[in-house]
Formats: structure tokens, C-alpha cells, sequence
């Protein structure tokens, strides 16, 4: 029998395909999370000694030793179950590979804390830049699709039901809107992801004690610049709103993918066949199968996200000035969060791009129960001949009637003496789905002018 320490602990995405092998899973990847902590590290020196608080040598030499691949992340992991972070074992590597005369400039007067919240940042907004030119692609595909069918006529759903005709150019058009939604939630959190520094608690006190210092605040205000994140007016060790902002952000845009999936994994059923992904999965026992693989990973992802991003508001409830359990319980949950996300959007450009919609069959559908998908449209027609009440319950009785022997609904009701004085010209196309398409083309042509207003 193998034990589980001859597995090689690798997590390659083996059970999570939404994200493996993307862009965004090689950014959230343990190298990359010690790439940024060493990122972290030598901004600091470098913000020190551009304030006189260190030499430049120090400085140089932090830099050259923060290259992750001089790192074992095995042992570091391992390591970090001491002190319960990994900044700790990091540190003394780090000091040990930058020798004796740089080591005593390295993480001076910082906490782990502060290296792991700003790294954690430094990942949070190489990612988001990775999903936000995904968006952008997939609004570009589904912008066209809008375009393209602003006028076609499709079955409109409501509570699993034929309810009234739309366009398909509305539903994507709809879809185009949530990815552009999403990408100015996206967007506005990545604009003001911060760096951490506080020191121990948050007062900066060592910094500030420092021989000759300049101003602690001058040294955060340099920090931030250093690693091109936002500074915040106070540390935000126990003051977790750029987590928790992220964290929303992430779960709207994994659900506004994840809407679009939903759509499209209902109208890609064979029985309804009105949309098919471009490049369909096969199945491992099914010759016949062509299933919609990336719309079926979108809406894994939009399912686990919300439960992730609930854990970082958790987290919001952090003790005193420095917390034990919150901010440890936000790194592999933010990781995860930020790798679906990345995985889901990912695919949605496939999804968006390849999307190929069937308007024969979205007519034949809108056909399946005859007239009956107008009958809104014929009880308001009739309504000023016969009246509101009596109209409606003329076109219900009809209805039942047309369902049950599949008579036309006007056929039905243009011999009933009640609507013996409706003109003709009435009961022309009064019947046809795509004369009651109400305002959706105009919609869609909304939609597409509000977003390509804005800038990218």
C-alpha cells in the first residue's frame, strides 16, 4: 500500500480544471506567493535606504537574493509551522543569503505581518490585471453576439417556462453588461489595493526609533511606492476592508460569469439545442456526447467563490491589534477565491468567443406551444373591444383550450361572439412571436452605446 509521504505534494490543479494550466493559477502559486513576499522584503530596504535609513549597498543586495527560485518552498512551508507564517523562516533565509553586512537591514522594524498582507496584495493585483484583460475579451465577443441577434427572436423563461418572446441580442446583451459590471467592481478594488505597514501593532514605533529617521510616515509613504500599491491613512492589521472589498469583488464577477453559464448550459440541452459551445467536451462512456465543458467549469467556479468570499467577511472580526486565526484563515481562502475567479474568466473567454447560436431552432422553440407565448399580447389587443377582465379571462379560456387540441389561440377566439366587432387588421400577425418583441432590440442597442462610452 503507498503512504501518503511518497505523493509529491504538488497541487497542479488535478481537481480544479477551471484553473489549471491559466494565467491566473501560475500568479497565485506558492512561487508566487514567495515571490511577492520577497518582493515585499527588498521594497522595504530599498524605501529605507532612499530615506538615508539604510545604505544603498544594503539595498542592492536585498534585491539580487529576493529571486524565488534561490528558495526551497518546501522546507520554507515547513518551517512556517513554528512561528505559523511563512515571513519567519523567509526572513532568516534571506538575511543568511545577503550575508552578514546586508542582514541587519532586512524586514528591520517590520512584522511578518506586513510582508505577508503586502504580498498578499502584490498577487491580488497581478492577478486582477490578468482577469481584467479577460473580461475585456469576453465583453468584446459577447458585444458582437448582442449586435449580432439584437432582433432574433427567442423563447423568454421565466420560472422554468415559456413566458414571452425576447431577442437573443438581449440576453447577450445582458451577459455583456454583467462582465462590464464586473470589471468596474474589478477594477475600482484594484485601483486601491494597499500596502501593509504598521510593525508590531501597528504604530510604527520601531521605524520610528530608528538613529537619524526620518519620518516613519515618510518610510510607509515610500514603501507603497516602492511595491506600487495604495497607501492606506492607518495599517489595517485588524482593519481587513481591502480584504473583504476584494473578496466581493470576487464573488459578483464568479456569479456574473457564472449567470452567463447558467443561460448557456440551459439553452445548450439537446431538447432545446439553441446554443453550442465551440469546442465541446467528449464523455468517458458516451460516443455520442458533446458537453459544454466551459460553461460547466464557469458555473463550478460561481458556486464556490460566495462561500470563499464569506470567509474573508469573517475575517473582518479580528481581535485586538494584531489578530490569531483571521488573518491566517484569509491566505489559502483569497488564493482560492482569486484562482477560480482567474480560471472562470478564463474560460468565459472561450465560452463567449466560440458561442454559436442556432436562430432556427430558437424559432422552432418559440413554435412549441403555438401561439400561446403571445397571449399578453392578444388579452391586450383584445382589451379595448371587449374589455380588460372579460379579454383576459376570453384569451385564459382559449389558452386552455389551444393547449389541450393545439387550435390556434386567434383561430379560437376571432369566432367568439364577444370580439365579433375586432377588425381584421387586429387579428393580422396578432399571433406571430416576433411582432412582440416589445423594446428588446432598442434595449440591446442601450446597452452596447452606455459601455462603449467607457474606457477600458
Amino acid at each position: 500500500m503507498t503512504s501518503a509521504d511518497t505523493f509529491d505534494c504538488a497541487d497542479v490543479g488535478l481537481l480544479s480544471p477551471v484553473r489549471a494550466g491559466s494565467a491566473a493559477e501560475a500568479a497565485t502559486g506558492d512561487l508566487a506567493f514567495l515571490q511577492a513576499m520577497l518582493d515585499a522584503e527588498a521594497a522595504l530596504t530599498r524605501a529605507q535606504a532612499r530615506l538615508g535609513l539604510a545604505p544603498a549597498s544594503a539595498a542592492t543586495a536585498v534585491t539580487e537574493a529576493a529571486d524565488a527560485s534561490r528558495y526551497d518552498l518546501r522546507d520554507l512551508a515547513i518551517r512556517a509551522r513554528c512561528g505559523g507564517n511563512p515571513v519567519i523562516p523567509l526572513v532568516a533565509a534571506l538575511r543568511a543569503a545577503v550575508g552578514p553586512t546586508a542582514a541587519g537591514h532586512v524586514h528591520r522594524g517590520a512584522t511578518s505581518q506586513d510582508i505577508l498582507d503586502t504580498a498578499v496584495m502584490l498577487v491580488a493585483r497581478r492577478t486582477l490585471e490578468i482577469v481584467l484583460t479577460d473580461l475585456d475579451r469576453s465583453a468584446e465577443a459577447l458585444a458582437a453576439l448582442a449586435d449580432a441577434h439584437r432582433d432574433t427572436p427567442v423563447s423568454g423563461r421565466t420560472l422554468t417556462q415559456h413566458a414571452v418572446p425576447t431577442t437573443f441580442g438581449l440576453k447577450a446583451a445582458g451577459w455583456y453588461t454583467l462582465v462590464r459590471d464586473a470589471r468596474h467592481r474589478l477594477a475600482a478594488v484594484l485601483d486601491g489595493l494597499p500596502a501593509q505597514l504598521g510593525g508590531a501593532a501597528g504604530t510604527l514605533a520601531a521605524f520610528a526609533e530608528q538613529p537619524g529617521a526620518a519620518s516613519a510616515l515618510e518610510l510607509r509613504t515610500a514603501f507603497a511606492e516602492e511595491v506600487r500599491l495604495a497607501e492606506r491613512a492607518l495599517p489595517w492589521h485588524t482593519l481587513r476592508t481591502p480584504v473583504a472589498d476584494l473578496g466581493g469583488a470576487l464573488a459578483f464577477t464568479a456569479g456574473a460569469l457564472g449567470k452567463i453559464a447558467a443561460d448557456v448550459l440551459v439553452m445548450a440541452r439537446t431538447e432545446i439545442g439553441e446554443v453550442q459551445e465551440a469546442s465541446c467536451g467528449p464523455s468517458s462512456a458516451m460516443p455520442h456526447k458533446a458537453n459544454p465543458v466551459a460553461a460547466t467549469l464557469i458555473a463550478a467556479a460561481a458556486r464556490q467563490v460566495p462561500s470563499l468570499s464569506a470567509v474573508l467577511f469573517g475575517s473582518l472580526a479580528a481581535e485586538d491589534e494584531r489578530p490569531a486565526g483571521a488573518w491566517h484563515a484569509e491566505w489559502q481562502t483569497l488564493r482560492e477565491a482569486l484562482r477560480l475567479t482567474g480560471g472562470a474568466a478564463r474560460c468565459a473567454t472561450e465560452l463567449a468567443a466560440g458561442l454559436r447560436p442556432d436562430p432556427v431552432r430558437m424559432r422552432a422553440n418559440l413554435d412549441r406551444i403555438g401561439q400561446l407565448i403571445v397571449s399578453e399580447r392578444v388579452a391586450i389587443a383584445l382589451a379595448p373591444y371587449a374589455g380588460q377582465a372579460q379579454a383576459r379571462s376570453l384569451v385564459t379560456a382559449a389558452a386552455t383550450e389551444s393547449a389541450r387540441t393545439d387550435a390556434s389561440l386567434t383561430d379560437l377566439l376571432r369566432g367568439l361572439p364577444e370580439l365579433a366587432d375586432v377588425p381584421e387588421d387586429i387579428w393580422r400577425d396578432l399571433g406571430d412571436p416576433a411582432h412582440y418583441l416589445g423594446c428588446a432590440p432598442a434595449l440591446v442597442d442601450l446597452a452596447l452605446a452606455d459601455t462603449r462610452q467607457e474606457s477600458p
